[in-house]
């Protein structure tokens, strides 16, 4: 039988694989940048949005939509490991599936289990939850002690998940409640309705958000009126101190047969310039991002459109801002 490494060769052994990065993702070694050239092969990277589904054990609904259906299988540990091996990811947090809300207990504890583990980069854990329920904060009890527990998400842009249920007495009470734990709230939302977003992080002043996916507006979006009410929106999340943002989930909504770094730059650029560089980060969201491209293709596309910004930025965005907003030490 083969034994788990230990973390600390684990990291060592993703970090000596960093060297080739750039030829797996397609970029070129370094990158000019304020301050001189930045070796992006050295920058360790901390993914903050990992899925990982084991359908043997669980349900998720949404695979049954026909746009999914590359994705319609188990992806687990073995296959994350493999897809970046060579893209010097040191940590990583789990990021919650989706699954049927009766699943949901199961599936955090199966991924909290996975972060005690030292053969694998997972360090703590987003689980899935329903804020709008009277029994969250039962659930919640039930989890708050493990340390690996990080956070909380709810996909608020699905059907059966009308705009303003965030706002409601009963989910903005709860969303406080997982600031009193010590616990962060990731908002997974529709463009045009990240205003409600603002609210609800306005209402929970002592709860950390971070906002997914720049705020999933499509980059293929040509509605001037939807991009100004998501511009809008961005602008009302970052004003306030307890939001982030994470970079990431953009290149699904790219065209997946003909797509390039520079169709992705706009949305990222402007997030990335409104949050500012203490205020975002590196999401792999893999394996949707397989949708359109590998993990090693999205973080290569990253990279290329960052490659001008200074080395500071860079360290901030792929690893030190996640490793601050966790808690990961």
């Amino acid at each position: 039988m083969q034994h788990p490494i230990d973390r600390r060769d684990f990291l060592k052994s993703s970090a000596a694989a960093g060297a080739v990065l750039a030829a797996a993702a397609g970029t070129g070694s370094q990158a000019l940048a304020a301050g001189g050239k930045v070796n992006q092969n050295t920058i360790p990277v901390c993914d903050t949005h990992l899925h990982l589904w084991d359908l043997e054990k669980f349900t998720l609904p949404w695979l049954s939509n026909a746009g999914v259906q590359s994705i319609n299988r188990s992806f687990v540990m073995k296959d994350y490991l493999k897809a970046t091996a060579k893209q010097n990811v040191a940590k990583a947090i789990y990021m919650e599936v989706n699954v049927a809300p009766e699943l949901q207990t199961k599936e955090a504890k199966y991924v909290l289990a996975l972060c005690e583990r030292d053969d694998n980069p997972m360090v703590g854990a987003v689980v899935g939850g329903s804020p709008q329920s009277a029994d969250f904060g039962a659930y919640i009890h039930g989890l708050a002690g493990n340390p690996h527990l990080k956070g909380v998400r709810t996909v608020l842009h699905d059907d059966n998940r009308p705009k303003g249920m965030c706002l409601q007495p009963q989910f903005v009470e709860n969303i406080k409640m997982l600031g009193e734990h010590g616990l962060r709230y990731d908002l997974c939302m529709r463009p045009d309705e990240l205003l409600d977003g603002a609210k609800l992080a306005e209402k929970c002043p002592k709860t950390q958000f971070v906002l997914d996916h720049c705020g999933n507006l499509s980059v293929q979006n040509e509605d001037a009126d939807l991009r100004a009410e998501w511009q809008k929106g961005i602008k009302e999340l970052a004003a306030l101190p307890n939001v982030m943002c994470k970079i990431s989930g953009i290149i699904v909504t790219a065209d997946r047969e003909n797509w390039t770094a520079a169709d992705l730059a706009p949305n990222m650029d402007f997030c990335m310039d409104t949050f500012g560089e203490d205020r975002v980060m590196f999401a792999g969201d893999w394996p949707v991002c397989t949708l359109t491209a590998p993990f090693g293709g999205w973080l290569g596309a990253l990279k290329e459109v960052v490659k001008g910004r200074s080395k500071r930025f860079q360290h901030k965005l792929f690893h030190d801002n996640a490793v601050r907003f966790y808690g990961l030490g």
